[in-house]
């Protein structure tokens, strides 16, 4: 394995670039663009890569299916860390196009609902045709492609272009979520402020089969972050679930919650428990009464004692 490599959603100017450069550890890593989160992805699973780092959720368009889809399938892999990065687009064009000769526009799938407002009030007449990431539709702009693509105005000088119009979102406070994924290995030590993720199929659809997934959580305090259901390719009406829960694999209150889910479902994907990004220990709610470890211990001790008539 290259444990001097990471990999990211290219090419070259991606919001993903510019997260990844945000961690400490990517100073000393070769960072090597790639076509797709897929491609990213399979680099670490095959050992060209250390880790990867991909866009998994965004504040707008929600979940990015394309991640959690390859984190759902294929060979296993972990989340070790997440990075939040604050979005607004610019508004990429060659030297000397106006506003009133922006025809085409592209950008990333996940760009458009984040733009669309703007689009409408501004550019009504121009027509969006997708690109693989936000870079790769500056790319196609610098090529000929569009006259204009929405991307970070960083990259516009990668790409020889020049930022038209900058701080661009229908959405104040607009930000993606990423995360850094590696081969499985223990996850780190808990730091009081962690998330665990998980991918659940359920055994059959009958009436409270979510329930039932969600009540091992409830019943323990466990609160949930994300929950998104994602067609297993096995037909209408076959989903798994992909969860993100508040706390470590270590606590006991989420450790138990993960043994019901196995109990019950015929697969539970661990992806892995981490630090959440920008939050400290101090920041997380008081637990519910009955929900702490000593809690769990407590109880525990009281049920052996129980049985050897100590109780």
């Amino acid at each position: 394995m290259s444990a001097t490599r990471f990999t990211y959603l290219g090419p070259e100017g991606t919001f993903t670039e510019a997260a990844l450069r945000t961690l400490p550890e990517a100073a000393t890593r070769e960072l090597v663009p790639m076509v797709s989160v897929p491609a990213a992805l399979d680099a670490v699973r095959t050992g060209e890569a250390a880790a990867a780092l991909v866009p998994i959720e965004n504040s707008v368009e929600g979940g990015v299916t394309a991640t959690l889809d390859e984190l759902s399938g294929g060979e296993p892999l972990m989340i070790y860390r997440e990075v939040l990065l604050p979005i607004a687009f610019a508004l990429l064009v060659r030297p000397g196009t106006k506003l009133s000769g922006v025809k085409t526009v592209t950008g990333h799938p996940v760009a458009q609902p984040q733009v669309r407002n703007w689009l409408r009030a501004n550019l009504p007449e121009a027509v969006w045709e997708s690109s693989a990431s936000n870079a790769d539709g500056a790319r196609l702009v610098q090529e000929g492609r569009y006259d204009a693509a929405f991307a970070g105005e960083f990259a516009a000088a990668t790409y020889g272009l020049e930022p038209l119009i900058t701080e661009i979102h229908d959405a104040q406070n607009a930000e993606t979520r990423f995360v850094l994924v590696g081969r499985p290995a223990r996850p780190a030590a808990p730091t009081g402020a962690d998330k665990t993720s998980v991918v659940v199929w359920q055994r059959e659809d009958h009436p409270g089969a979510l329930l039932e997934i969600l009540q091992e959580f409830a019943v323990r305090g466990v609160n949930l972050m994300l929950l998104q259901s994602r067609p297993t390719g096995e037909g209408i009406g076959n989903y798994c679930f992909a969860i993100d829960a508040e706390g470590h694999i270590s606590d006991r209150r989420v450790g138990e919650a993960l043994m019901g889910l196995k109990r019950s479902c015929p697969d539970v994907r661990f992806l892995g428990s981490y630090p959440r990004a920008g939050v400290t220990a101090q920041d997380v709610r008081e637990l519910r009464s009955g929900t702490s470890d000593a809690e769990f211990v407590a109880a525990s001790d009281w049920l052996a004692r129980s049985e050897d008539g100590r109780a």
